[in-house]
C-alpha cells in the first residue's frame, strides 16, 4: 500500500472538499458514516488518511507555537507594527497566557479531535470484514493498529501539556462529558496500547528510508513514541523509567525494528528526497501541490523576513512574513546575555567549525548550504543586476543580527543602533523589534521556483537521532557520560571537519547537565520538542532573553480555556489557574 502518496494525494481531496480542519464546530463532513462509505478498498484508505491529514495539520497550528513560542529560541516580536496581534505572542513568550487565550485552547481542542477521529475509524473499521474489500485481514488490522499508534501520539501531546486529561476510547462515547484522569493512568493507557500494538504493525523493510510507505505508522514509530513516553515518565508522572527508554532505544538502533542509520549530510533528513532518508522513522508526506504544511504561514514560510522570497528564489507564493525569529545571544553594546539559556546563535558558536552555521544558499538543481540567514541578503534581479531585501516598506536595506532592536539603516559595522537613523531606541525587548532583529533558522529547504525539489520535504516528525539522544540522556541521567558522549558524537560528527576538536571527548567530561540541554536544543532547533526538553530539564521556568525566572512551576502545564470548562462541567482547571467562574 502506497501510504505515501495516498496521504499527499487524498489528503488534498479531503482540503478540497472540506472548507477547514479548524471549524470545531464541523459534524456531517469530519466523521465518514460508515453504513454508506464505505463501498470499496479505497474507501477504506480515504477513512484512514482522514486523521493522518489531521494530526500533520495539527502540528503546523497551535502544537508548533505552543512548543516553540514559549521556548527559549523562536520569538514572534512587535516588529514595528507588524506581529503585535493583541501581544497574544508576548504572553506566550512571558508564560503569562490566561483561560480566554487561542493557543491552550487550540491545543486542547486540535488534539483531541484527531483522537475522535482515530476513534471513529477504528470503530468503523471494526465493522468491515476484510475480503469484501480485496483486502487480507491483516492489511486491516495493521491499518487499526497505525490509527491506535496515532492516537497514542495525540495523547503524548496532551499529557505532555496539561497532564490532568480525559480518555475518550471510543466512538460514539457514551460519556460525552468524561472527567479526568491522573496523569498515572492516562500514561498507563499510553503505554499498554502501544506495547499492545507493536506486535501487530511491519517492520521497515530494507534500507535507505521509508520510499512509499512515508506517512505510515510501523513497529519503529510506536517504539519511538514508547522511548518519548519513557525519557519524559519523571516529569510526567514522577516514576523514573530511564532503564525502560534505553532498552527501546536500543533495540531502535540495533534494527530489532528494521534498518535505519544516522544520515551523513546534516540536511538530507529535512530534504526534498527526504523519504529516502535512512535517518527518518516517520514523517508526514508532504508534495508541492498538495499537503505541505511544514512550510505554510503557521511554520517555515512565516521564519524569513517580508520580502526575502527573492533571496531564495522562490517566486510562486509571494511574500513571506517574518512571524518566527531566533532570539537575540547579543544586547545592545555586542555583549553575550549572561543567562544560561536561550541564545541559540551563540550556542551554535560556541562550535564555530560547524557546517549548519554557513549561511543559507541554494546552489542550484535543489542543493543548497547553512542552516541560517544573517547579514544582508543579496540576490540578482530579472534585470542581471545584485539588489539586497529591504524591509517591507522599503525604507531600509535588511542586514540580519543576533540582536533586537530598531536598527533600521544603522551601518552594518556598527553594534548597537544609531541615533541618526531617526528612531534613536535604544531598548531591547519583544516590542522593540525591527525587521532586521534576529537571524532566522531555515531547516528545511526553500528552493528556487525551477527546481524539481521546492517544497517538497516531508515533515520529520521522528528522526533516529531523537533516538540517540534520548538514550544518551539515559545513559547520562544513570551516570555513563562516557556513553553518553559517544552517542552524542555518533550524529555530530558529520556537523565537524575530520578531527575537529568540537567532538567531545570520549570520557564524557564535557556533558554536563547544561551542555546536554544546549545540545539538545543544537539538534532539534525548530523542531518542536523545545518546551518539552526545557521542562524536562526543570528549565521552562527560568530566564532567557526578555524573560524573568517565574515564582513558581505551574506555566509547565497549560491551563484548560474557558471555553472547555464551560462546554463540559466534569473538568477542573489546572493547579495555579483561575476557574471559568
Amino acid at each position: 500500500m502506497n501510504i505515501n502518496h495516498s496521504i499527499k494525494s487524498i489528503g488534498l481531496a479531503i482540503l478540497i472538499g472540506i472548507s477547514s480542519c479548524t471549524n470545531l464546530d464541523e459534524k456531517v463532513y469530519d466523521i465518514i458514516i460508515a453504513d454508506t462509505f464505505y463501498q470499496t478498498k479505497d474507501n477504506i484508505i480515504q477513512g484512514f488518511v482522514r486523521p493522518f491529514e489531521h494530526a500533520y495539520w495539527c502540528v503546523s497550528g497551535a502544537n508548533f507555537q505552543i512548543q516553540e513560542n514559549t521556548a527559549d529560541h523562536f520569538m514572534t516580536l512587535n516588529r514595528q507594527g507588524h506581529w503585535l496581534d493583541g501581544q497574544n505572542y508576548f504572553r506566550l513568550h512571558y508564560h503569562t497566557w490566561t483561560i480566554d487565550d487561542n493557543n491552550p485552547r487550540d491545543v486542547w481542542n486540535n488534539n483531541f479531535q484527531g483522537i475522535v477521529y482515530c476513534n471513529s475509524a477504528i470503530a468503523d473499521f471494526e465493522k468491515l470484514h476484510a475480503p469484501d474489500f480485496d483486502m487480507t485481514v491483516a492489511e486491516l488490522e495493521d491499518l487499526k493498529a497505525q490509527l491506535k499508534v496515532l492516537r497514542a501520539w495525540f495523547y503524548v501531546n496532551l499529557i505532555d501539556m496539561f497532564r490532568n486529561i480525559p480518555l475518550a476510547l471510543e466512538y460514539p462515547d457514551d460519556n460525552m462529558q468524561p472527567a479526568q484522569v491522573s496523569p498515572k493512568e492516562a500514561f498507563d493507557f499510553i503505554e499498554q496500547d502501544l506495547l499492545a500494538v507493536i506486535p501487530l504493525l511491519n517492520a521497515k523493510e530494507g534500507s535507505g528510508g521509508n520510499g512509499n510507505k512515508q506517512g505510515g505508522w510501523n513497529k519503529a514509530g510506536a517504539a519511538a513514541l514508547l522511548v518519548k513516553l519513557y525519557l519524559n515518565a519523571e516529569l510526567w508522572i514522577g516514576e523514573n523509567r530511564y532503564n525502560d527508554c534505553a532498552n527501546y532505544c536500543e533495540k531502535i538502533i540495533n534494527g530489532e525494528y528494521g534498518e535505519y542509520g544516522i544520515a551523513k549530510r546534516w540536511d538530507a533528513p529535512f530534504d526534498w528526497q527526504n523519504e529516502t532518508c535512512e535517518e527518518i522513522i516517520y514523517a508526514f508526506s508532504s508534495a508541492y501541490g498538495y499537503s505541505h504544511w511544514v512550510y505554510d504561514a503557521n511554520m517555515f514560510w512565516w521564519g524569513a523576513p517580508f520580502k526575502a522570497a527573492p533571496y531564495f528564489g522562490f517566486k510562486d507564493w509571494g511574500d513571506m512574513n517574518h512571524r518566527y525569529g531566533l532570539q537575540p545571544g547579543l544586547d545592545l553594546q555586542g555583549n553575550e546575555y549572561s543567562f544560561a539559556n536561550g541564545k541559540p546563535v551563540r550556542k551554535f558558536m560556541k562550535y564555530p567549525d560547524d557546517i549548519r552555521l554557513k549561511k543559507y544558499r541554494n546552489l542550484g538543481n535543489s542543493t543548497r548550504e547553512g542552516m541560517f540567514i544573517y547579514g544582508a541578503l543579496d540576490y540578482i534581479d530579472d534585470m542581471g543586476d545584485k539588489q539586497y531585501i529591504k524591509a517591507d516598506n522599503g525604507r531600509y536595506t535588511l542586514y540580519l543580527r543576533d540582536q533586537v532592536g530598531w536598527f533600521e539603516d544603522t551601518d552594518t559595522s556598527s553594534i548597537s543602533p544609531n541615533p541618526s537613523s531617526g528612531s534613536g531606541v535604544m531598548i531591547s525587548d519583544m516590542d522593540h523589534g525591527d525587521q532586521s532583529s534576529g537571524w532566522c533558522l531555515i531547516k528545511y529547504p526553500i528552493y528556487r521556483s525551477d527546481d524539481v525539489g521546492k517544497m517538497e520535504s516531508d515533515y520529520a516528525l521522528i528522526r533516529l537521532a531523537e533516538i540517540y539522544y534520548s538514550l544518551a540522556e539515559c545513559k547520562f541521567r544513570l551516570g555513563d557520560k562516557g556513553a553518553a558522549a559517544k552517542l552524542l558524537n555518533t550524529v555530530r560528527k558529520r556537523y565537524y571537519p575530520e578531527g575537529s576538536a568540537s567532538l567531545y571527548k570520549e570520557d564524557g567530561s564535557q556533558i554536563t547537565e547544561q551542555e546536554l540541554l544546549d545540545e539538545w536544543g543544537r539538534e532539534f532547533i525548530g523542531e518542536s520538542l523545545r518546551r518539552t526538553v526545557l521542562c524536562r530539564f526543570g528549565a521552562y521556568t527560568g530566564a532567557w532573553w526578555d524573560k524573568q525566572p517565574e515564582s513558581d512551576k505551574h506555566t509547565m502545564i497549560l491551563p484548560l480555556a474557558r471555553t472547555i470548562l464551560d462546554s463540559n462541567p466534569s473538568l477542573v482547571q489546572n493547579p495555579g489557574y483561575p476557574s471559568n467562574k
